[in-house]
């Protein structure tokens, strides 16, 4: 059984790292920006369906990843702060971002901020400008799931599922290190979580083309769709994170919950009182482009 298990499972990259040159090209990294890319391309359509004018996206986007990168990487490291600043940890690691650990939570926290401030220099409404984008960060993260995959980092606990991750002895987690563990292959929570955001992709894209979402309701709906698949997916993780455990959870379990039932709240709220999609997206009194009337990511309803 464990014979026909192991030719069913999911190998791990011998290497995360290549070199073209002296220049190092991490698989991680290459995900990450293949992430950005398309989360840019999605959201640059759909702004322009919404009355915005092409290459504003890309515009906030430089905002957008110099935050998200260190919102990702400051809640990483205030989460795992033992590994960095613990009595045999490295404070010099801590600034390794390509060596992986972005934390989602800082990283979209920051990056929202991040568009504020490029969104209030372009004169653009921040609303309908996250709403623009959030379909596209869910892309974004399906893709950049997969720097964990090439880190052999993130998998879930032992599993006997013909889909099971192999992980190599020296990225397992201590208590399935030893020799007698050999043969365990693991729960694939990277491409759970892969697959997850893709579908959520598709359900907010779908929700907003049938009721013409607006006001932040496509930015509480990507809340809402992500946090209910992350609560499961990080209840089957193992790895060691020194805040991991909080009243029986995880801190990330915890995390989602709150989210879920904020992003709730003001989607209901939001609903109320703005009913319907804004028809300004600038507060300068500049008159909207005229938007695209084409299907596909653009969201029209």
């Amino acid at each position: 059984m464990l014979d026909q298990l192991t030719v069913l499972a999911i190998p791990s990259p011998g290497t995360g790292v290549w070199y073209l040159g002296p220049v190092p090209l991490r698989g991680y990294a290459l995900a990450i920006i293949a992430g950005i890319v398309a989360a840019v391309w999605i959201g640059e359509r759909r702004w322009v369906a919404r009355g915005g004018q092409p290459g504003e996206v890309q515009d906030l986007a430089v905002w957008a990843v110099l935050f998200g990168l260190v919102g990702g990487r400051l809640y990483h490291v205030a989460t795992d702060w033992q590994r960095y600043f613990g009595p045999d940890g490295d404070p010099v690691a801590a600034l390794q971002v390509w060596r992986g650990g972005l934390g989602i939570w800082g990283a979209i926290a920051l990056g929202a901020v991040g568009v504020m401030i490029g969104a209030r220099l372009h004169h653009i409404r921040v609303a309908p400008m996250l709403d623009a984008l959030a379909p596209g960060v869910l892309v974004a993260q399906a893709i950049g799931r997969w720097g964990n995959w090439f880190n052999q980092e993130l998998y879930g606990r032992p599993t006997d599922l013909p889909w099971g991750l192999e992980i190599d002895m020296d990225h397992r987690v201590p208590q399935y290190s030893g020799t007698e563990d050999a043969d365990l292959l693991f729960h694939p929570t990277f491409l759970y979580e892969s697959l997850w955001a893709l579908a959520a992709f598709f359900v907010v894209i779908w929700a907003d083309r049938r009721f013409r979402l607006g006001h932040g309701r496509v930015v509480a709906l990507y809340v809402m769709a992500y946090t209910v698949g992350r609560g499961w997916i990080e209840m089957l993780r193992i790895d060691d994170v020194q805040l991991a455990d909080v009243a029986g959870l995880r801190l990330n379990v915890w995390t989602s919950l709150v989210l879920f039932l904020a992003a709730l709240v003001w989607f209901v709220v939001s609903a109320r009182r703005h009913p319907g999609r804004e028809t300004e997206v600038y507060t300068d009194g500049r008159t909207p482009a005229t938007a695209s009337e084409e299907s596909g990511v653009e969201g029209r309803g």
